[in-house]
């Protein structure tokens, strides 16, 4: 199909699968298959390559930034409505998990859950918890799930999260929005009206449920809090203890939808990298108020990152859409587009 609309300009998907299955009667078995065929098509068709190289990608910024005075509009803008359009709708039958009754109460938000196919279960037995909390795993650039994307924890899911921290071997959690942060802001959204309440001890241990964390070390300067916790299970002492860093970041704005400074999240994202690569790169928990935007620009410019490394080639849009596939609010504002964007043509 995708040699057909290269040369014809135009797809015919029934007539190539009829003709499939004629020459052997078990291709395309399902409906399932045959949607994600027309999905998969029509994102190649609309999308089209949005790869970049590194070395041109200052000068590629700049043309996509530009305004034409006749459409009034960029390619950039148009690059994000596209992005939209593919971005997959869920069902309610899809979040069926998170939309129980005995779960709701665990949700901040009930605008943007996680499907079920992206939740992350959690293991550890608690009498309290169950073992649902509103947190989807996400794939990075060269590893799957790597991502732990969750809402800062309500009072009732303190426990929960560090269950959740332990019982999938994060080593990081990066925390993007700021203690008693007001729902105000984003009242639009339904967000519950409680505030982000600490949920680490600041001297000494402190029990979660099952949990039991332990406040290792401390230092700060003007742009991240970085503390050092170790987690043990008491439930399950045999599998010994997780060491966790976590990242406080302080120069993120309640009203603002990027960071107040490229510079101090640039710095962010070198030390949660230099962290990873030193403990042997295990899952990073990534959490803001909704655990959508400020989380998906994180993961994003991550993984973006990783391209570079890897390919010397940067590519928004697939960054967006993949993380998107799991979380339809990942990065929900152009605005938050163009810091991405604009965050590589200063490295």
């Amino acid at each position: 199909m995708l040699d057909m609309a290269e040369c014809e300009g135009v797809v015919d998907i029934y007539n190539c699968v009829k003709t499939l299955c004629s020459q052997r009667i078990n291709m395309i078995q399902t409906e399932e298959q045959y949607v994600f065929i027309h999905d998969a098509i029509l994102e190649a068709c609309l999308c089209g390559e949005t790869a970049i190289p590194v070395s041109d990608f200052a000068l590629t910024y700049k043309d996509i930034l530009r305004v034409d005075t006749q459409s009034n509009t960029s390619q950039l803008r148009e690059e994000f409505q596209t992005l939209n359009s593919v971005t997959p709708h869920l069902d309610v039958e899809e979040c069926s998990v998170s939309l129980l009754p005995r779960n709701r109460e665990k949700n901040r938000s009930m605008d943007v859950l996680p499907p079920d196919r992206a939740l992350a279960f959690l293991v550890t037995t608690d009498v309290d918890g169950g073992d649902y909390i509103n947190a989807a795993l996400m794939d990075s650039f060269l590893r799957p799930a790597t991502f732990v994307v969750t809402p800062h924890p309500l009072p009732n899911t303190t426990a929960d999260f560090w269950r959740l921290v332990f019982d999938y071997g994060c080593t990081s959690i990066v925390m993007l929005n700021q203690i008693n942060q007001s729902n105000s802001a984003w009242l639009t959204l339904n967000l519950r009206r409680m505030p982000c309440l600490q949920y680490w001890p600041e001297t000494g241990m402190q029990q979660f449920g099952p949990m039991t964390v332990e406040l290792l070390s401390r230092s700060t300067d003007d742009d991240v809090i970085t503390r050092l916790f170790r987690v043990n299970n008491i439930t399950r002492l045999q599998e010994g203890n997780l060491v966790v860093r976590h990242f406080q970041f302080l120069r993120w704005s309640a009203y603002r939808d990027i960071p107040d400074s490229k510079k101090a999240f640039l710095t962010l994202l070198a030390q949660v990298q230099k962290w990873q690569r030193e403990c042997g790169d295990g899952r990073i928990v990534v959490h803001c108020l909704n655990g959508g935007g400020r989380s998906g620009t994180f993961c994003a410019c991550t993984m973006i990152m990783e391209m570079i490394r890897h390919h010397s080639m940067v590519d928004v849009f697939y960054a967006v859409k993949t993380l998107r596939n799991s979380k339809s609010n990942m990065v929900e504002t152009l605005v938050k587009t163009y810091f991405t964007n604009h965050y590589y043509t200063t490295l």
